[in-house]
């Protein structure tokens, strides 16, 4: 049976495949309402629509959104043209359309009653495609503007332009529309409908007629002809308008507003979202139910509005009914209009299925494919989709989408010149006259979709087509693979590699799939070869002209060296699938890797394990088995399995260099997106590299310390791990020496002091000791330095392995065991030292931690330093070993060393004696603890400074008994000498007093050499209390005389003064002032300075008198101005002259009486002389 038989219906019939809302002509109105198929999801969406529409006949309603999504083809639109047609209710050829419809529901006839029941009354539909119908630029009130050009186009006007619509229902309004228009045809000869739109080449005929029916000025109707009488459009008003219409209807009127295609005309625009939201809301509100507005997207309202969820949450109220058409549905119609087969057929197709059931399976088995792409379910499914199969109605389905965004010129594909029924129908036609064994191979939907498709794609296959009719390169066979490369183009449900490929060039049911891959197999390398197609491991892809010219450029003309793509390989290899730098063993050690791919270190050395990897960039030669088991000595060689993963790393590192090569701003933007497209593969290709390299390990053969080891069972991460776990039993052997780890620092503490001794004891790291004594001894014959960080080195390594913290405590033991000694700085440390530990483990400090092999001090030596100590500190138990010893002799001596510098201190600001002999004794301290950092030295040093040593203590034991005792009584003799100071001259008159002074000066004085007398320090009493008791004597004597001069100074001023009130008040205060004087002169303790107070005393008394002989002069001179008297008898005022005492009393020294006649004398001839032109004189 050919396949054009099996048909209910003639497959070369004229179907009409893409149904637009704009058609109208009878005979395809027929056809679209005879061969709707009401699928189960479409007729739950007819009752979902009618039920939520016919509750606005009952109540009012604001919810009027309608939401139609479905993928492109899915029949959506015709899905709102058969809603119209019901609303409606056309009668098309004498037949109403709910009748045509009545039939569709003869199985559920209850489901139909709603549609019948609002069909009744009068509904107008307005049934647009919103991208057609839209003009001008597409702004924010876009969605406005084609509501109102199509309203205004259903009541009559002319909607393009809104002034002239606006014009004409004034005109209405007016009742003048007949007239206007009659008018205008005699003036003009057309009719205004049929000119209207050209209206703007009539102006004389417009303005006239404006003139004549208006009754508009000329200067108005020119105004408005010119566009100066603007016309405002805003929601409010139109649904304004939109209201005043509806409700001048009967109450069961009800208009629709039916729109395909909004949800791609107004994609993620804000502006057209929030135009569209105003709009229904604003209808919905405003008209009460009698107004709808049906909507129709690829996507549901949610996915449209998704970004922007809370700013347009009110749309998504008002489009409360939502219908989603699915594939199923898709698939349904297709197969019940146009491959429903006979009852012959039906069974012919039923019986050759279970014939050749396994033979399909077998075909139909895609790799790496969803799940949904598949083959025949059943011997039903078979019959119903044949010659098809069930993966071609899904995979349409998305090759549509995909080339609708990728592929198409123009509107044509989304204004539906092509469907999916149009598509299968033309397959079919193709196969029409071939037998039942004929399967559809899936290149032939290319012949639907290639008149829409861009230039760019369909010059490809025209010139692969032409080439394979020369023969020049390609095969007739080869177009066919281009085809059906560029149709799986973008779809990802699919990979097109070669066994998928061969899936989807099945055209017989009896295919040789051998046979067919070969085929195939050859027709990809050709066009390969000839650039048509490129190639990302094993999945092929088309390419346009400028495609192919950038994939020569990148995978051709692009080079990139071996070395780089291995150091790639690495970075993946151990920077993502195993990215561990250390390799836990037994859960207890960490054994730093030093990775290698190929000949190329991946990472820093670390002197650890070597894990070799060993790609396909190595020559065959150097892979043999016997040179990798040499070659694996001490090390793990992976030899990786030959996967894809080197050609496809390579192809992503070119596209990465091509693309640093090329400054992508200045390139043209299709070169940018196709060359953005090799990116977006690249990455991905990257991805599929590492799978690749997992697999490649899954696979590897391994090679570990000389053996090629079996492993078969694990993943890549844990394959690594076996052999490096079998590594580590092997190439760490010493690693058993450690029976027991440390967990802290404070292990090490415990056993430097002594505490843990279960540790490393014999049954333990005993061993692992030992060992590293014998190290310690060849480093010291070999004269050779030792730090700690050497042995941390040595012992981490191979082929010990040992653990930081392990080997200091194998080193603390040594150091407990006194068989080592540790140096820092040039200083030994103790082992009670609390800064050793750290000193043997932290990376900080074991550089600067030398560890040598310990020198021992002989015995008679550390003999005579005991004997010596229990003299020195006076003592019997002093250690016997010689680490103790070393301890007992720094701890004591810093004791020494503190004692005598807290002497030294209390020298500042005093002269005591005997200060060189304390700074020798701190000095001495100092020097011999500096010999701390060697054992031997500081022995040595305590053996030559004994005697030394012995002498320092005794003599310092004065220095400490004279600060302990007798300070105070040496300060109070020094105070004492120094405050007699200013009267040696008194004190020498005193015999007595004068000796017991020199006495005391001999005593407290510090010799600068020699020794200080601290047994004469006690004399110092008797000695004080003689001077004392002389001094004090003098000093009552003298306040004596001075008490004298007090009183005689009173007297003379007493003497002086009258009766006179001024008078009486100066010698007040004269006798306040010598009374404090006299109490300040009771407490002076210097008899140098009670003689300096009698001149003052002296001043202080001819001061005052000097002042009370003034008063009196001055009382006097009043008295003879009150005294009248001639002028004649008054007296000439006389003159005195002022002299200072000094002047005329010279300092002398007199001894005898004739000395004193002399001095006399000489006083008097002076005094006459400075009489001599005065009056008198005046001593000061």
């Amino acid at each position: 049976m050919i396949i054009k038989n099996m048909f209910t219906e003639d497959i070369d019939r004229k179907i009409n495949g893409v149904v637009k809302v704009e058609q109208d002509e009878s005979a395809i109105l027929v056809q679209e309402l005879d061969e709707y198929v009401i699928t189960k999801e479409l007729k739950k969406h007819f009752i979902d629509f009618f039920r939520n529409y016919g509750a606005s006949f009952e109540e009012n309603v604001s919810d009027i959104g309608v939401w139609i999504s479905g993928f492109f083809g899915s029949g959506k639109s015709h899905f709102l043209k058969m809603l119209s047609y019901l609303l409606e209710n056309k009668e098309v050829q004498g037949v109403r359309t709910v009748e045509r419809f009545r039939k569709k529901f003869e199985d559920d006839p209850a489901a139909f009653l709603p549609i019948e029941r609002v069909t009744r009354g009068e509904t107008h539909t307005i049934l647009f495609n919103i991208d057609v119908q839209s003009s001008g630029h597409k702004n924010e009130t876009a969605v406005l503007r084609v509501f109102a050009k199509m309203f205004y186009h259903y009541l009559g006007y002319y909607g393009e332009d809104l002034k002239v619509a606006k014009l004409e229902q004034f005109i209405e309004k007016q009742g003048k529309t007949a007239a206007f228009r009659q008018a205008f045809e005699e003036k003009n000869g057309a009719s205004w409908l049929d000119a209207r739109d050209s209206f703007v080449f009539y102006e004389d005929d417009v303005v006239s007629t404006l003139m004549d029916i208006l009754g508009m000025s000329r200067g108005a109707a020119e105004n408005w002809f010119n566009g100066t009488e603007t016309v405002e459009l805003s929601i409010a008003k139109l649904v304004s308008e939109i209201k005043e219409h509806v409700e001048a209807q009967p109450s069961d009127y009800r208009l629709l507003f039916m729109m395909d295609e909004v949800g791609q005309y107004v994609g993620d625009d804000r502006s057209l979202l929030l135009n569209l939201q105003s709009l229904v809301e604003t209808i919905g509100a405003e008209c009460h139910g009698k107004v709808w507005v049906v909507c129709t997207g690829q996507e549901a309202i949610d996915e449209v509005i998704k970004t922007r969820e809370n700013e347009f949450s009110r749309i998504q109220a008002r489009f409360k009914t939502r219908l989603s058409l699915s594939s199923a549905s898709a698939d349904e119609v297709i197969q019940k209009r146009i491959l429903r087969k006979t009852p012959t057929a039906q069974e012919t197709l039923e019986t050759l299925y279970r014939q050749n059931d396994s033979v399909l399976k077998n075909i139909f088995s895609f790799t790496e494919a969803v799940q949904d792409i598949r083959g025949y379910a059943d011997a039903a499914e078979f019959a119903r989709t044949f010659p098809f199969v069930p993966y071609q109605f899904i995979l349409m389905q998305k090759v549509f989408a995909e080339i609708r965004k990728h592929g198409n010129s123009g509107k044509h594909l989304s204004g539906g010149e092509r469907s999916m029924l149009s598509g299968f129908q033309e397959a079919a036609q193709r196969i029409e006259d071939r037998s039942e064994n004929t399967l559809a191979p899936f290149h032939l939907f290319y012949d639907t979709v290639h008149t829409f498709l861009d230039s760019s794609i369909r010059r490809v296959i025209e010139r692969a087509e032409r080439a394979a009719e020369a023969g020049h390169g390609l095969e007739i066979q080869d177009t066919a693979i281009l085809k059906l490369l560029y149709l799986v183009r973008y779809v990802d449900d699919v990979k097109a590699n070669l066994d998928n490929l061969v899936i989807l060039m099945a055209d017989q049911i009896n295919l040789d799939k051998i046979a067919m891959r070969e085929q195939i197999a050859a027709s990809l390398e050709r066009l390969l070869t000839q650039n048509y197609i490129g190639r990302a491991g094993d999945v092929y892809s088309f390419l346009t002209d400028e495609e192919q010219d950038i994939q020569r450029d990148i995978y051709r003309n692009t080079a990139v060296d071996t070395a780089s793509i291995v150091s790639k390989i690495g970075s993946i290899l151990f920077g993502d699938i195993y990215t561990a730098r250390k390799y836990r063993y037994d859960g207890r050690y960490d054994f730093p890797i030093d990775t290698m791919v190929d000949r190329i270190a991946v990472g820093t050395p670390t002197g650890g394990m070597k894990l070799r990897v060993l790609t396909v960039a190595t020559d065959a030669a150097d892979k043999s088995d016997l040179q990798l088991i040499a070659e694996s000595v001490g090390q793990a060689v992976i030899v990786l399995a030959d996967t894809p993963y080197y050609q496809t790393l390579e192809n992503v590192m070119k596209v990465q260099k091509y693309v640093r090569q090329k400054n992508m701003t200045q390139l043209p933007p299709s070169v940018q997106n196709i060359i953005r497209t090799h990116q977006e593969e690249a990455r991905k290709h990257e991805t599929e590299a590492r799978a690749e390299l997992i697999r490649a390990i899954e696979n590897a053969a391994f090679y570990v310390d000389g053996e090629h080891l079996p492993l078969k069972t694990g993943d890549a991460k844990d394959r690594i791990n076996q052999a490096l776990e079998y590594l580590v039993a092997h190439v760490y052997s010493d690693l058993p020496l450690i029976r027991r780890n440390a967990d802290s620092e404070a292990d090490i503490a415990a056993i430097l002091s002594g505490t843990e001794q279960t540790l490393f004891d014999m049954s333990a790291n005993s061993d692992a000791a030992a060992r590293v004594e014998e190290y310690l001894e060849i480093q010291h014959v070999k004269k050779l330095r030792t730090s700690m960080l050497d042995i941390q080195s040595r012992y981490k390594g191979i082929p010990y392995g040992w653990k930081e913290l392990d080997i200091a405590c194998v080193v603390a033991q040594l150091i407990h065991d006194q068989k080592v000694t540790v140096k820092y700085g040039g200083s030994t440390i103790q082992p009670n030292d609390p800064k050793l530990p750290p000193m043997l483990h932290k990376k900080s400090e074991i550089g600067s931690t030398i560890v040598a092999k310990r020198q021992t001090v002989s015995r008679t030596k550390i003999r005579e330093v005991r004997d010596l100590l229990r003299d020195y500190f006076e003592v019997m138990d002093v250690p016997e070993d010689e680490d103790g010893l070393i301890r007992y002799i720094t701890e004591r001596f810093a004791e020494e060393k503190e004692r005598y510098e807290t002497l030294l201190a209390r020298y500042t600001g005093h002269k005591y004696p005997d200060k060189l002999l304390v700074t020798s004794a701190a000095e001495t301290m100092r020097e011999l603890l500096s010999h701390a950092k060697d054992n031997t030295a500081l022995i040595d040093f305590v053996i030559k400074k004994q005697d030394d040593l012995c002498d320092l203590k005794e003599n310092v034991q004065n220095v400490a008994s004279f600060f302990q005792n007798q300070r105070p009584l040496f300060d109070e003799a020094v105070r004492y000498e120094e405050a007699l100071q200013h009267d040696l001259d008194y004190i020498a008159k005193d015999p007595e007093a004068e000796q017991a002074l020199n006495t005391i000066r001999l005593i407290i004085r510090i010799p600068d050499s020699g020794r200080f007398h601290y047994e004469r320090l006690p004399e110092l009493n008797d000695l004080l209390a003689r001077v004392h008791a002389r001094h004090d004597a003098m000093l009552e004597k003298k306040r004596q005389e001075l008490g004298h001069i007090i009183e005689d100074c009173l007297e003379e001023i007493r003497a002086k003064a009258t009766d006179e009130i001024k008078a009486q008040t100066i010698l007040q205060q004269e006798e306040a002032y010598f009374a404090r004087k006299k109490e300040y002169i009771a407490g002076l303790e210097g008899l140098t300075i009670m003689d300096g107070q009698m001149p003052n005393l002296w001043l202080r008394k001819d001061e005052a008198i000097s002042r009370i002989e003034d008063l009196q002069r001055e009382t006097a001179a009043q008295d003879e101005e009150q005294t009248p008297s001639d002028t004649a008898d008054k007296k000439p005022k006389k003159i005195i002259k002022t002299v200072l005492r000094l002047q005329l009393f010279p300092a002398r020294t007199v001894t005898t009486e004739a000395d004193i006649d002399d001095y006399v004398e000489h006083i008097r001839r002076r005094m006459k002389k400075t009489l001599e032109g005065c009056d008198g004189i005046r001593l000061d």
